[in-house]
């Protein structure tokens, strides 16, 4: 029970003022509950492309550098953030465009939303990049773009800019050398990504060595699990993507996943610590959050902050892209979650 302040206490605590020292007793009780102040947001894909067309026409790329429309979670308008702890943005490069090589201390993931012809070169590899793949940019990587096809290639960035941000450790370097690969296409795959590991490979705590993940080996694991497994009551069917060195997350801050909701899915309620930023892959359906109730059709992206209570339905066989601040949370011990189901069952509309 909370007693009420005397005069002289009132006094006492404005008296710090000075000295840049606050009193614990006079923190706020919301300081310590879970939660942030982000609130769930959709971006429509039908809004956001022709926006993407229209700045392609703009400002060239050269001058842009990367040409990208960064989604802001509406409670952080200025940040450039999608939530407190993640980094979201629409990319687009236009046919024979190329974006020269940098690095920085964020780690980075791709997500190809449209278009075919686009690659990503990370330390001298090129990685081309098809619907629905995901693909790794670690820390500190040197990184350029481009895009070989006829017509545009946009995708879904994601960055763990927020934790560099706040150690004060966010680092950015250009490179002056041509956007050449130097080491065959297909390398890192052939190395990590086939359930098997170079002799002498060592763990790797850090980013993933494999950089493609590609999405039609991610959807067919998927389907196969559909037909042999029962859906989880919240989730569906859902797999998180993997370092294959540790069989932890691709990324220290970051997990990301692929589920698969079969078609009529009505999902229990469900909430957790970790801020989940999801890209539509196909189909459709909603999401409710209790206060408001998104639909969401292909190529759409949503937010859901952290500790807010939240519903998926499918229309049809819907597949759910995301990548969240779980693996951060994980390792620092923070992470909890809450499944909230008045029938334990799945249920089916």
């Amino acid at each position: 029970m909370t007693e009420p302040k005397t005069p002289a206490l009132k006094a006492f605590s404005q008296g710090l003022d000075g000295l840049d020292v606050t009193p614990l007793w006079d923190r706020a009780e919301s300081a310590m509950q879970p939660g942030t102040p982000c609130v769930p947001k959709l971006w429509r894909y039908a809004d956001m492309r022709p926006r993407l067309i229209e700045s392609a026409s703009l400002i060239s790329e050269e001058a842009a550098e990367r040409r990208v429309l960064m989604l802001e979670n509406p409670k952080l308008r200025g940040s450039s953030f999608a939530a407190t702890t993640l980094y979201a943005g629409l990319q687009i490069i236009m046919p024979g465009e190329s974006a020269r090589s940098h690095r920085h201390t964020p780690s980075a993931l791709r997500f190809l939303l449209e278009g075919e012809g686009g690659y990503t070169i990370v330390e001298g590899e090129r990685v081309t990049m098809r619907p629905g793949d995901f693909v790794v940019t670690p820390s500190w990587s040197w990184h350029a773009h481009g895009n070989d096809g006829t017509g545009p290639v946009i995708w879904l960035d994601g960055l763990d800019t927020p934790f560099s941000r706040f150690f004060g450790a966010t680092f950015r370097e250009n490179s002056g050398l041509a956007n050449v690969p130097k080491i065959g296409e297909g390398t890192a795959s052939a190395a990590y990504g086939s359930n098997l590991l170079p002799i002498d490979c060592k763990p790797n705590n850090s980013s993933s060595p494999l950089l493609l993940y590609p999405y039609a080996r991610t959807r067919e694991a998927l389907q196969q699990l559909s037909r042999q497994d029962r859906p989880h009551p919240a989730h569906g069917f859902k797999m998180r993507y993997t370092n294959p060195t540790t069989g932890g997350h691709p990324f220290p801050t970051m997990a990301v996943t692929m589920q698969l909701l079969p078609e009529g899915f009505c999902g229990a309620g469900y909430r957790s610590t970790e801020s989940t930023v999801f890209a539509v892959v196909e189909g459709g359906g909603s999401v409710n959050t209790g206060s408001e109730k998104l639909k969401f059709t292909e190529r759409d992206i949503f937010v859901i902050p952290s500790w807010c209570a939240y519903r998926l339905e499918a229309d049809s066989e819907t597949l759910l892209f995301g990548f969240s601040d779980r693996a951060a949370q994980e390792a620092l011990g923070f992470w909890r979650e809450d499944v909230v189901m008045d029938d334990p069952r799945p249920q089916t509309r």
